[in-house]
């Protein structure tokens, strides 16, 4: 029998369709020699019978997760600083116009979204609760809140601030477990014509890809069109239009206001539309998934095993958040992957989650030259590969596992 918990959206029934086995929190790397004990937690996902909420069935704590050192920057990426940067232009062009307007946004990380709207002069607030990240924000010039976003933070906003014309968050809702905290608190703090806009993994394209690494602790909802509406319904909010957007693997922009204040758009019975026909949550849809996911991690162990008997040294590029399922997933440790490369400074001389995987500098990489290189930041490929054409030009090859393992 499948393990099922009450859904944290309705109350329905979250029945398991994967499990993923014992894992630990995937941005906790260990310095070497630690002999502090590592945090487990079952990662088991599920989907509600009622409003098709995809979620995660075992909580993490937040405080394990997005703290001091959390060593995620979201401006690391040349691709998404540009991706930012232009959520930002749309913004100034469409819902910031009137004097004093006002934006808040949840989880902003290193400020690289709210820049573009500190220089051009508009009212701003970034809420971010990983104390480091936070404090490049506020070295930046952005005005910033250390804390959480619940309702009792939007009541404090409230009344320091006034009303908020957009809310925004990009990667960060479907990392809060306590979302009607949350969303009672843009209900509070958003103005009466605002919007509440927020992008996320869209789990229509993880089941497309068996993209089965976007699973992970801090991801705990997987959203749909479907689940959204209802999740926004049920709060006094109503989706009014979706974007489909080709960051991450696949993402959709919700925008969400206050119910009967705008007309919904088209996109949103389109995706809906697409959703239903697709069978998105149905159970065979999500075993059939499951059977992916259990086949590709047969296909890569095999790989890596087949190219280490062979003397092959094989890495890995990119130290992700979501390498930590792959890795705990498949049993894969130094001794099928010497080494992950990566450029973020706060990981380099650490290693991996739960599978003690050294991580270096890119310079370890260019030096070394290996043969084989498993592309952990297979959601950055374009923008990696024109960055590593040495790689390729000195016999280097890739090992993808999204769609389905192969070697580049």
């Amino acid at each position: 029998m499948p393990e099922s918990a009450v859904c944290r959206i309705c109350g329905g029934e979250v029945t398991a369709f994967m499990d993923f086995g014992e894992q630990p929190v995937s941005d906790c790397f260990l310095p070497p020699g630690s002999t502090a004990p590592e945090h487990f937690y079952r990662l088991v996902v599920g989907a509600c019978s009622a409003c098709t909420m995809v979620q995660l069935l075992h909580e993490v704590a937040r405080a394990r997760m997005f703290h001091e050192d959390y060593p995620y920057h979201s401006s690391g990426s040349a691709h998404m600083r540009e991706h930012f940067r232009r959520v930002a232009e749309n913004f100034l062009a469409t819902e910031l116009t009137a004097d004093d307007a006002f934006i808040v946004e949840l989880g902003c990380n290193d400020g690289v979204m709210l820049r573009t709207i500190a220089e051009a002069g508009v009212r701003h607030l970034g809420v971010e609760p990983s104390g480091s990240v936070a404090d490049i924000t506020a070295a930046r010039g952005i005005r910033v809140r250390k804390d959480f976003f619940e309702e009792a933070t939007a009541r404090s906003i409230l009344a320091e601030d006034g009303r908020a014309a957009v809310i925004y968050a990009a990667n960060t809702l479907c990392h809060i477990p306590y979302m009607g905290s949350v969303l009672d608190g843009v209900r509070e703090l958003l103005a009466p014509d605002g919007v509440f806009v927020f992008e996320d993994p869209y789990f229509a394209d993880i089941v497309r890809q068996t993209s089965f690494d976007q699973i992970y602790d801090e991801h705990f909802y997987y959203f749909t069109a479907r689940s959204v509406a209802a999740m926004a319904r049920g709060h006094g909010l109503e989706l009014v239009d979706v974007e489909r957007l080709p960051v991450h693997g696949g993402e959709v922009r919700y925008t969400l206001v206050r119910e009967g204040v705008r007309e919904r758009s088209a996109a949103v019975g389109d995706l809906l539309a697409a959703e239903e026909a697709a069978e998105l949550t149905a159970r065979p849809t999500l075993e059939a998934f499951a059977d992916r996911v259990r086949a590709a991690r047969a296909d890569l162990t095999g790989l890596l095993r087949d190219l280490r008997a062979r003397g092959e040294e094989v890495v890995g590029y990119g130290a992700t958040a979501k390498s930590a399922t792959v890795l705990n997933y498949c049993g894969i440790g130094p001794d099928l992957i010497a080494y992950v490369t990566d450029s973020t400074p706060a990981k380099q001389g650490r290693l991996t989650p739960g599978s003690h995987i050294p991580v270096v500098p890119p310079q370890r990489f260019a030096d070394a030259r290996p043969r084989y290189a498993v592309l952990f930041a297979w959601n950055h490929a374009e923008e990696i590969m024109a960055k590593e054409e040495a790689f390729r030009a000195a016999g280097g090859r890739w090992i993808r596992y999204v769609p389905g393992v192969r070697v580049d």
